[in-house]
């Protein structure tokens, strides 16, 4: 029994009339969609712009001959996929030979055999089923390694997740000068028992999403939210020197983009900065679920930058002002007591050359 394969198209190529009408009508006889070219160029016009399952193709022609076609059919990486059977009057070793390695699929002597003619088919379109099956898979499989590797560069930095994809198993690293930021919502608490849990997180997803836009613009790397609390780092997982530039760069640009977005009763919202820069170490942790995260006295300082800031101020530790005092201005806040630290001299970043 003859699997089905659909509406099987079948192209033709034989410069003989009567040889293309004998051919067409057994075909068509099977249910075949079938096509003629009447010499080599035609048929390459053809294959060109209509799908083709099936070629038979004539060896002798004139201008080009078969074995010419087949070259420059395998070697279109378009089309070279359709199996070819060859049909020609010559029935000597050598051209079937010549045939098979320039790739065709099988090679048919003239005049042929109604019922080998029909097997031969079969057998090529049988062939080409299962070809396209195990590309179809391999094209859902390339689909999903591509899906998931973007949800793992949704949470890492492409670095790392390049060096996770390449086996290592302990992923930890020192960097002597970094500057990392905290921003939280103020009010976030008090207004959220208002709303409820969609438009909550509509909200959040907003706010964030245009946090990540800035954090792509200026080239950091996002750590993580909590809650309403977003942590941005620059300087890694690539070093660069002006990282604190950078992050003083997005700070201003997040006060001035919250300020778009509107509390369930109305108000407008505020947020708190804190930015402070040295040296953090950085890994991944976790076994199922990974998360790269920054570890060290940096973070817990830029923390108390933020939490024991001001609404709509971005409180700066003298640290990241003394890489910023050149092209920024700032007011003094004075002596904070930051736990952990005792009393710490702090500033407000006011803004930027032509802020």
């Amino acid at each position: 029994m003859t699997k089905d394969y659909g509406q099987t198209r079948v192209l033709v190529v034989d410069d003989v009339a009567i040889n293309r009408d004998i051919l067409c009508r057994r075909l068509m006889k099977q249910g075949y969609y079938v096509a003629t070219a009447n010499d080599g160029l035609e048929a390459l016009d053809l294959i060109a712009c209509q799908p083709f399952d099936l070629v038979l193709l004539d060896v002798m022609m004139p201008q080009m001959d078969g074995y010419e076609v087949l070259k420059l059919m395998k070697a279109n990486p378009k089309v070279r996929h359709i199996p070819v059977i060859m049909v020609s009057a010559l029935d000597q070793l050598d051209s079937v030979v010549r045939c098979i390695e320039l790739g065709a699929e099988d090679y048919l002597p003239k005049p042929f055999n109604p019922v080998l003619l029909k097997a031969r088919i079969d057998a090529c379109l049988e062939k080409k089923f299962f070809r396209d099956q195990e590309q179809a898979f391999l094209r859902q499989i390339q689909e999903e390694q591509a899906k998931a590797e973007q949800l793992l560069l949704n949470i890492m930095p492409k670095a790392i997740a390049d060096r996770l994809k390449r086996g290592e198993s302990t992923i930890a690293d020192y960097f002597p000068a970094v500057t990392v930021m905290f921003a939280d919502i103020v009010g976030f608490s008090q207004w959220s028992a208002m709303s409820s849990p969609s438009a909550l997180v509509g909200l959040l997803n907003q706010i964030f999403s245009t946090f990540d836009d800035l954090t792509d613009k200026y080239g950091l790397e996002k750590i993580k939210t909590i809650g309403d609390a977003y942590m941005v780092v620059g300087g890694l997982p690539e070093p660069r020197v002006d990282h604190a530039d950078a992050v003083a760069h997005m700070a201003l640009d997040m006060l001035v983009s919250i300020g778009n977005f509107y509390s369930p009763i109305g108000d407008s919202l505020q947020m708190r900065i804190g930015i402070h820069s040295g040296p953090v170490e950085a890994g991944v942790i976790g076994l199922r679920k990974f998360s790269y995260d920054l570890w060290g006295d940096t973070v817990n300082v830029a923390s108390r930058m933020e939490s024991q800031g001001l609404p709509g101020c971005i409180q700066v530790s003298a640290a990241t002002r003394s890489l910023l005092e050149d092209k920024y201005l700032f007011e003094e806040r004075g002596k904070i007591e930051i736990k952990g630290k005792g009393e710490m001299t702090t500033y407000f970043l006011l803004g930027g050359e032509g802020r």
